[in-house]
């Protein structure tokens, strides 16, 4: 029992650090001692370093730069000699970071409150100019009337000059209320002034943000996000933008797709070449086939005929007639297809001519592209000579 006395003042010590600096569970809280100490120095590290996401406790303190060493074991067996020092360098160093934060805030504020003095003392010099100025205008305005009167009369610029002196009388009386209240509220500014740097200079007064630094802290965290939603939507018409631009073929996909149809191109010219050479040789063999059909027809009428045809003049005369109308028939069918021959034949000497001139155009091509080239290696020679 006398060993664990002072453990547990340590303990207790501990645990009231803890509570002093903000941790409440230290003390409301019915779990384990070691758990509560865990938590405790989790939360101290997490405030000092503005991060939930902390990692494990050892590696946390050497982020923080804790001069004490300290293990997970050290916890989990209440090691008050290892734990004190740690629990006590991290409330200090937590109550030090807290006395600077209240510190900035104060000095924040005493700045804007002499920004704002400074410039209701400017307002206040700046309305006293306008008053002088109007002065010294309706002096003017009174001098130039005078004058007048001195010229033309008291007649015509009577009711002028009781206007302009009823005016002059109220601007005197705004001088003067302004010059008795402009001494006070100098005043009261000048020392409201001296305060703010005498505050500015100790930086020991702690008081919490005026109303309009919250309002103005919220205004700027709308506009910040105002400007956020705005950056997103144009982040997303720029991504919508670039995959648009993603889904443009670049130069070697128009290469290869004008290639690629190139190809298909002469594939379907092909195909049709050879669709055209079958279809004139059905024509062809569907005509020759008619013709058969026909002259096996004939040559059965003539067999079937030719013995009642001979039996008699007539017949004979008849049969002769359709011959001769037949052959008559044929002839005229041969010279169709004659006709038809030698347009074909035509066509193909005329192409055979393109092509000879088309084949004599490629030989001659071909050797002026063999005689360039001579010429080039021949200028590639005479050039190494001349720079050697």
């Amino acid at each position: 029992m006398e060993d664990r006395d002072p453990n547990t003042r340590t303990l207790e010590q501990i645990l009231d650090l803890l509570y002093t600096v903000g941790y409440v569970d230290a003390t409301t809280s019915d779990a384990p001692p070691s758990q509560k100490i865990a938590a405790g120095i989790s939360w101290c590290i997490a405030a000092i370093i503005d991060d939930d996401n902390t990692p494990s406790i050892e590696e946390s303190l050497r982020l923080v730069g804790c001069p004490h060493l300290l293990r997970h074991s050290h916890i989990q067996d209440l090691d008050t000699e290892a734990l004190f020092p740690v629990i006590q360098w991290l409330t200090s160093r937590l109550q030090s970071n807290q006395q600077n934060r209240d510190d900035e805030v104060c000095h924040a504020e005493n700045t804007i409150e002499e920004d704002e003095r400074k410039a209701s003392i400017e307002a206040l010099s700046g309305k006293l100019d306008e008053l002088n100025h109007r002065k010294m205008n309706v002096a003017k305005q009174l001098d130039n009337l005078q004058e007048r009167l001195n010229n033309e009369g008291a007649d015509s610029t009577s009711q002028k000059l009781i206007s302009l002196m009823v005016s002059l009388k109220d601007l005197e009386k705004q001088e003067n209320y302004f010059l008795s209240n402009r001494d006070s509220e100098h005043s009261e500014l000048q020392a409201e002034i001296s305060e703010l740097e005498r505050k500015i200079a100790n930086d020991s007064d702690n008081m919490e943000l005026p109303d309009e630094l919250h309002h103005s802290f919220s205004e700027l965290t709308e506009k910040v996000n105002l400007v956020k939603k705005q950056l997103t939507a144009r982040l997303r018409d720029i991504v919508a933008v670039t995959r648009q631009i993603d889904n443009l073929p670049c130069q070697s996909e128009l290469i290869q797709y004008e290639r690629r149809l190139s190809e298909l191109y002469a594939q379907i010219q092909g195909k049709h070449r050879q669709t055209r050479k079958y279809y004139a040789t059905y024509n062809a063999l569907l005509e020759i086939k008619e013709l058969m059909l026909k002259e096996t027809s004939l040559l059965n009428s003539i067999i079937s005929q030719f013995q009642e045809a001979f039996s008699s003049a007539d017949g004979r005369v008849k049969l002769v007639h359709s011959l001769e109308g037949i052959v008559r028939g044929s002839q005229q069918k041969l010279e169709k297809v004659q006709l038809g021959l030698q347009e074909e034949e035509k066509i193909r000497n005329d192409l055979k001519g393109r092509y000879a001139a088309a084949i004599g155009e490629q030989k001659r091509c071909y050797s002026l592209a063999k005689a360039f080239q001579a010429q080039c290696a021949k200028n590639e020679r005479f050039r190494c000579q001349s720079s050697e």
